[in-house]
């Protein structure tokens, strides 16, 4: 864009000031005429365009595999969750990381979509349409990325790409005697970790990666609350912390471990604990099948549902965008009460 302002000198003349700007860049230049304005200004356009236009074909020819590792290191140390979406693209990069950045189509990554589906990662296991569309979620920021904000793309090839239909939400959550069960296996397991992070979960509906990279500065123990600052979502998010995860975590920050601020840290102290090996062995131990390391926050939201918390009070705590997230966990507030009706005409019945 380009504009030309007419200024009045001290010694009474007439000067004329070009500007021209594109893409964050901007250049001026003073004239005595109009004439040699215009046409400074239509000449430093040009070039200017010209500049921009041939570093993006620069960039657009770059591979694949450079953009997705810029983006591992620039983009994904910001979000709560890395682990998956560097395994994620990890495996786009393995396929696709040889090709320029202009040659990834819309077919070439429908093609993956269908060895996904067909054969999985390892070539022997289909994927269900959730890891599909989550594969494709995670190479689509990417070109987010690239295309508005370092220019490396032009469109997103993903964005015409058809996400297979995902199933109906999970209603899987543990009833009293399997979160006991759990529990006590939390309890005796090798690692002296689950027991307070399963709690937390259970108490809070924090997602697996929140909780993972939850630090100390984020709970308030005077208030009882946690704040998530940096979110699925993108947005701060506060949390009641109710007993017993209140008590687990005070007694954790009387003996936290120094020289990191995470409140579960792993061996690297400035990386998160893995937890999965004792939490598989800990659900064979309480003996729980179809139970996912994700499914305590669906039990959290459920235990909501059934004491009685509206659909929007869950949404606040768990972070959901929309309500329709949390209308799957409705129908347990109506089961909940049914129990409490029958349960209250039995002991009528059975007094008269």
């Amino acid at each position: 864009m380009s504009y030309i302002e007419k200024r009045l000198r001290a010694d009474g003349s007439t000067s004329y000031r070009a500007r021209v700007k594109y893409q964050g860049r901007v250049l001026c230049s003073t004239h005595r005429e109009y004439a040699a304005a215009k046409r400074w200004a239509a000449e430093r356009g040009a070039q200017i365009r010209d500049d921009a236009h041939f570093a993006g074909e620069a960039n657009r020819r770059r591979p694949l595999a450079e953009l997705i590792d810029r983006y591992v290191t620039n983009v994904l140390p910001q979000k709560g969750d890395q682990r998956n979406p560097t395994r994620q693209l990890t495996w786009w990069k393995q396929r696709l990381g040889t090709l320029p950045v202009h040659e990834i189509t819309r077919a070439r990554i429908a093609e993956l979509r269908d060895i996904l589906l067909a054969t999985g990662l390892d070539g022997r296991r289909a994927r269900g349409p959730a890891t599909i569309v989550r594969y494709l979620a995670a190479l689509s920021h990417v070109f987010t990325i690239a295309m508005n904000d370092w220019g490396w793309a032009e469109t997103n090839p993903v964005k015409g790409v058809r996400r297979p239909k995902e199933p109906r939400g999970r209603d899987r959550y543990l009833d009293e005697d399997e979160r006991q069960r759990l529990l006590d296996a939390c309890r005796s397991s090798a690692s002296q970790d689950l027991l307070a992070f399963v709690e937390t979960a259970l108490c809070t509906g924090m997602r697996r990666g929140e909780i993972a990279t939850l630090e100390w500065r984020d709970i308030d123990f005077a208030r009882a609350q946690i704040t998530l600052r940096n979110t699925k979502n993108g947005t701060r998010r506060g949390i009641p912390l109710c007993s017993p995860a209140l008590d687990t975590l005070r007694a954790r920050s009387k003996v936290r471990r120094l020289g990191t601020a995470l409140v579960f840290p792993g061996t690297n102290p400035t990386k998160p604990i893995d937890l999965r090996t004792p939490w598989e062995t800990a659900l064979r131990r309480a003996q729980i099948g179809g139970f996912r390391f994700h499914d305590p926050r669906h039990s959290a939201a459920s235990y909501l549902a059934m004491s009685g918390a509206t659909p929007l009070a869950i949404a606040a705590i768990l972070g959901h965008k929309s309500l329709q997230m949390t209308k799957r966990y409705a129908h347990l507030s109506v089961e909940h009460l049914r129990g409490v009706m029958d349960r209250a005409i039995e002991g009528a019945h059975h007094h008269g």
